[in-house]
């Protein structure tokens, strides 16, 4: 269905593309575009959509946990001729708004996806360091956000942390000890994070129990090993988020996720509206009543 809603749109954007070489309909197009009129009855009609799929979405069972892709940051400054780095920095403001978002939802887990153990084998290290910089930053900022702490918010990081830089280590430490005290809401940021790197440590923890007597074979199942996953303190995702167009995992949450409703949307993460986050919340309901769940 997502197919063949773009293969739609792009057959449309190149029909309009070609009406506009037409001046009868350019011109008047033109007129209508940079009317401020035209942009305020575009806006209050959006908001007017958004407020409705809202109050729709509140109706029903909300999912518990979500989870997102952040991707697209890059494409996103490709696209306007900006620099790589402000795209990331776009990236991180919008994190702060859709936190906003779902915890106006009363959605309890957020976890999302900032940065993998691809990412640092494969980026440039100035790069890489810009994005140290803002994760440090971002979490610094949030352990001296009141809403965070009205909220209770506890926030913690997983993945294979040892691989960041002290700075981004020490902003970890900074907000996980803030808000260790907090249960209302959990906000996971994967850093570093690798989906079989995780479970390669999982099983190495029940290895090790097993080596030392402490557990029999048997007792090894699918609880034991999600017990000594990174994410152990979270409910498996009910909803997976990708941004920027690519319908694929890429090694984000791989055990967490057997059974989890996946939503993909063509926005670039910095583009990702409030809209763009009630649209996969209804996708995830209106899938849920048609299994009867």
């Amino acid at each position: 269905m997502g197919r063949t809603r773009r293969a739609a749109g792009r057959r449309i954007d190149s029909l309009a593309k070609w009406l506009l070489k037409f001046r009868i309909i350019a011109i008047p197009a033109r007129i209508i575009a940079g009317s401020s009129l035209a942009w305020s009855l575009v806006s209050r009609t959006d908001r007017i959509r958004t407020n409705r799929l809202k109050d729709k979405i509140l109706k029903d069972t909300r999912p518990e946990h979500i989870s997102i892709i952040m991707d697209g940051n890059r494409r996103f400054a490709w696209s306007r001729e900006i620099e790589t780095k402000v795209g990331h920095e776009r990236g991180k403001e919008k994190l702060k708004q859709v936190m906003d978002w779902v915890l106006d939802l009363n959605i309890q887990y957020l976890s999302v996806y900032a940065l993998s153990t691809e990412n640092i084998k494969e980026r440039s290290q100035e790069e890489l360091n810009s994005l140290y910089e803002l994760y440090t930053e971002g979490l610094n900022e949030m352990a001296n956000d009141p809403k965070i702490h009205n909220m209770k918010v506890k926030v913690q990081a997983v993945g294979r942390l040892e691989m960041l830089p002290e700075n981004v280590r020490n902003a970890i430490k900074n907000i996980e000890e803030k808000t260790s005290s907090y249960s209302d809401f959990l906000f996971t940021v994967c850093l570093a994070y690798g989906g079989r790197e995780e479970i390669v440590d999982a099983v190495r923890k029940v290895a090790d129990e097993h080596s030392k007597g402490e557990i029999t074979l048997e007792e090894i199942d699918t609880k034991k090993i999600s017990s000594k996953l990174y994410t152990a303190n979270l409910p498996d995702p009910d909803l997976v988020i990708r941004t920027s167009g690519e319908e694929r995992i890429s090694n984000f949450l791989l055990w967490q996720i057997a059974y989890s409703e996946l939503h993909f949307t063509d926005v670039h993460w910095p583009s990702f509206s409030k809209q763009d986050l009630y649209e996969a919340i209804d996708s995830y309901q209106s899938r849920r009543r048609r299994y009867g769940e």
